[in-house]
């Protein structure tokens, strides 16, 4: 607008170019012209947002109540100008209403009328200022009759309807917009013809056929006449569409923290990624990762002509991704000039139209790719990294070819945020995938392999890792061959997850069968291992926190049972794991109440032990709380449910397992789970052989006799020569330094198992023999004929034993 101000010779401008301002219900001014400005001096930022009250100058009457005008208000109070000195105006207020639809006041300011001799202009003068602000309002503002039919038009109407004003006039807007819009539009002004109330709405289109889409957020207002009759109304349409593409791209980024990235699995996570991409931004996507980060190695863009991406999600508005060369999974090699190899080289995002010589050359460079782009039409390309810690993992191609407009800056900022966030999600995916997979190498190193053979028990075992966020657990079990053909059984839980889990294991699980190769009883063994976890979590805590805090991944449970064959007894100890379940041959299954020993690493409680003795073919069940402790159900469902499945019929301890994994677990367990089945067996009274023998030298002779003729029994006489030279050397110990009674035992199992008993707790150990020496190599000489051999000591004395190979077991 041109200056309105007073000039120094005291005349007006032309008193058709007014100034404008908008206030609010409040007040407050929320907006203003470059007429404002100049007609005041005041800038934008010194007026908007501030009191309408304020300008008003120092001789105005009161402060303007616009509340209680209907409709429209006029007045001539001074206003301030920014000098100080009051300026009189006419001010024209009109009622309206913002987006919110709350009260606004649209304010026209003009100079007054001059005082002249001549006669006052007709009313006609007066109105032109309004009716020229109107016209050229730079707002889409509409005026239409009773039938529907435009009135009048505003400048800005011209310009986004693209027709004149003569040619909008009696034209109603079935004549204009589209159908959708129409509808919505003339279904709003009935509405405040017969309410009179306005309406507020949005609508989305093209105002002509060659314009982009917009969206428009109408208020229709009823226009009253002084009789208070509604004969017209107004129409005005903001242009939004800045606003409601702002509000898309939010809403989509929302969308893809909340979608991206909801599993820590790599491909998963990129195609989360393409799903959401595909629609709001791209009719096309592919993912492509480095091959070297699914193998599992540090991702590094290689230095050849070409370079190998493997493809790990795609997605298109089209059923089956027939814009694709490949599937996922698949590898692809592109040219070292084409976008994406310049985007992993680079780390830097481009934006294409298939016409760009970088998008020729690499058409040339792929005849392929490029029939594809002929094809389906693409003509707008984004080539956007996935980087996450300065490390580029792949890259994202966007293609456009459903829509007529191409990608713009937006956009291209839009899919680099998207990118950004899916980038952390896969380099999180993949550092868990890469985690998980060292800890499940070195936790099933650290497992059994296989179960060493022994005669106690059949034995069954399944272990399961967690499938959760958390990473590997704990859990481990053992099968572990003693003395006397008994058998220990250890099931074990380190609290905590990942690789240090893991290794906690390891180190426990090592140092159980250390312990167990002493034959120490249950409750000792735990009181060495809760000492053993104590000072490792003492050690480790020193090392990694001053503060002194506890390392919870050095607490851990275990549970150990030392099954007899011959006697068919058990004897166990828990530190605060669950109990053991024990089926009987009738099939009842219940738990075994044994003494709760505190967790591992706690100190400060003795661990007790409980004896019992099982029936023939009895089952024993040793589990991880992983296996009963599930989000499904609670600790006592979980325990009730393994009762019932222990007592369900099954052909085979695998088969027993099995159906204990599918029926306890979800898909995904949280928890490992390490389950151990035993089945018990028994030494009869024609497999074991028991002497007593006198603390006599001249018994010695007797007891090979009689070794002798049990082997020629049993049909072992390959090993009666061998056996007779250990029975000799132990028994002769056991009656020169050790104590009365002595007892002589034979075993017949998979292996032949010699045991000499004395009241003596002294233990024999070997020495080397000089040459001339008389005595000193008994011990020797047995440890060179048996398979193995060791001490157990007992409540009143030891056992000194010694395993022997039989012709079948070397069959």
């Amino acid at each position: 607008m041109e200056n309105v101000g007073p000039l120094r010779n005291g005349h007006f401008p032309d008193p058709v170019t007014a100034a404008t301002a908008v206030v609010d219900a409040r007040g407050i001014v929320t907006g203003w012209s470059t007429g404002a400005q100049q007609f005041l001096g005041y800038l934008s930022e010194d007026v908007v947002g501030r009191p309408a009250v304020g300008l008003l100058g120092r001789n105005a009457d009161a402060p303007v109540d616009l509340s209680s005008a209907d409709g429209g208000w006029r007045g001539t109070p001074p206003l301030r100008h920014r000098d100080g000195h009051d300026v009189e105006a006419e001010l024209r207020a009109y009622a309206s209403l913002d987006r919110d639809g709350s009260t606004q006041w649209f304010i026209v300011a003009t100079p007054p009328r001059q005082p002249s001799p001549r006669p006052a202009p007709p009313l006609y003068e007066a109105e032109a200022t309004t009716e020229e602000a109107f016209a050229q309002c730079h707002l889409p503002v509409m005026i239409y009759d009773a039938e529907l039919r435009a009135l009048r038009g505003s400048a800005g109407a011209v310009r986004a309807l693209g027709l004149s004003e003569p040619q909008m006039r009696g034209r109603r807007v079935t004549d204009i917009l589209p159908p959708h819009i129409c509808t919505k539009v003339e279904e709003g002004m009935r509405r405040v013809f017969e309410t009179g109330k306005p309406e507020h709405f949005e609508v989305r289109g093209r105002p002509r056929p060659e314009a982009r889409g917009h969206h428009w957020a109408v208020t229709v207002s009823p226009v009253r006449n002084p009789a208070g009759e509604i004969r017209h109304v107004q129409l005005i349409a903001l242009d939004v569409t800045e606003q409601h593409r702002a509000r898309e791209r939010l809403a989509l980024l929302n969308d893809v923290s909340a979608q991206v990235g909801s599993t820590l699995d790599v491909t998963r996570t990129a195609q989360e990624m393409a799903d959401i991409a595909v629609g709001p931004l791209a009719d096309f996507i592919s993912i492509d990762l480095l091959d070297s980060l699914l193998r599992g190695f540090e991702p590094m863009p290689s230095d050849e002509a070409s370079i190998c991406l493997r493809r790990v999600a795609q997605q298109s508005v089209l059923p089956g991704v027939p814009e694709s060369l490949i599937q996922p999974g698949d590898v692809d090699y592109y040219p070292a000039s084409s976008p994406p190899v310049r985007c992993l080289l680079t780390g830097h995002s481009s934006l294409h139209r298939t016409l760009d010589e970088a998008v020729g050359s690499w058409q040339m460079a792929d005849p392929e790719r490029a029939e594809k782009v002929r094809v389906f039409g693409m003509h707008s390309i984004m080539v956007v990294p996935l980087r996450a810690r300065a490390i580029t993992l792949g890259v994202a191609v966007l293609v456009r070819h459903r829509r007529r407009h191409p990608f713009d800056d937006d956009d291209l900022l839009l899919a680099q945020e998207i990118a950004a966030r899916t980038a952390v999600a896969v380099d999180n995916a993949r550092r868990f995938t890469r985690e998980r997979t060292t800890a499940l190498t070195l936790q099933q190193s650290l497992l059994p392999q296989r179960v060493a053979a022994q005669d106690a028990v059949e034995v069954a075992h399944r272990y399961l890792p967690a499938r959760s966020r958390a990473g590997l657990g704990g859990d481990w079990f053992d099968v572990i061959p003693l003395s006397g053909a008994r058998v220990a059984l250890v099931v074990g839980d380190v609290v905590g997850h990942g690789l240090r889990a893991s290794a906690t294991m390891g180190r426990l699980r090592t140092a159980v069968r250390t312990l167990a190769d002493v034959d120490l009883p249950p409750e000792e063994l735990l009181v060495h291992l809760d000492d053993l976890v104590t000072h490792l979590r003492t050690e480790e805590g020193t090392a990694s926190d001053p503060g002194g805090d506890m390392v919870t991944d050095l607490i851990a449970t275990c549970l150990y049972l030392v099954y007899d064959p011959v006697s068919r007894r058990c004897t166990a100890a828990t530190a605060g794991h669950p109990p053991p379940a024990m089926v009987t041959p009738d099939g009842t299954a219940e738990f075994i109440e044994l003494s709760a020993g505190p967790p591992l690493g706690t100190g400060g409680l003795p661990f007790e032990a409980v004896e019992w003795e099982l029936p023939r073919g009895s089952l024993l069940a040793l589990y991880t709380d992983g296996l009963i402790e599930v989000p499904e159900h609670d600790l006592d469902k979980g325990m009730a449910l393994l009762l019932q499945r222990l007592e369900q019929p099954a052909h085979s301890l695998d088969a027993t397992c099995d159906d204990m994994i599918r029926t306890m677990l979800p898909a995904q367990p949280s928890d490992d789970v390490a389950l151990l089945l035993a089945r018990t067996r028994s030494l009869d009274s024609s497999q074991v052989a028991t002497w007593d023998l006198p603390s006599d030298p001249a018994a010695v002779a007797g007891a090979r006799s009689e070794v002798a003729q049990r082997l020629s029994d049993w049909g072992l006489d390959e090993v009666a020569f061998t056996a007779e030279l250990i029975v000799s050397e132990l028994v002769t110990n056991a009656i020169r330094y050790g104590g009365p009674p002595v007892q002589l035992r034979l075993i017949r199992g998979a292996a032949l198992i010699c045991e000499v008993s004395d009241s003596s707790s002294t233990a024999p150990h070997m020495r080397r023999a000089r040459m001339f020496d008389e005595g000193g190599r008994g011990l020797m000489m047995v440890a060179q004929l048996a398979e193995r051999w060791g001490t157990r000591h007992l409540p009143g004395g030891k056992t000194i034993w010694a395993e022997m190979s039989t012709p079948n077991e070397q069959a």
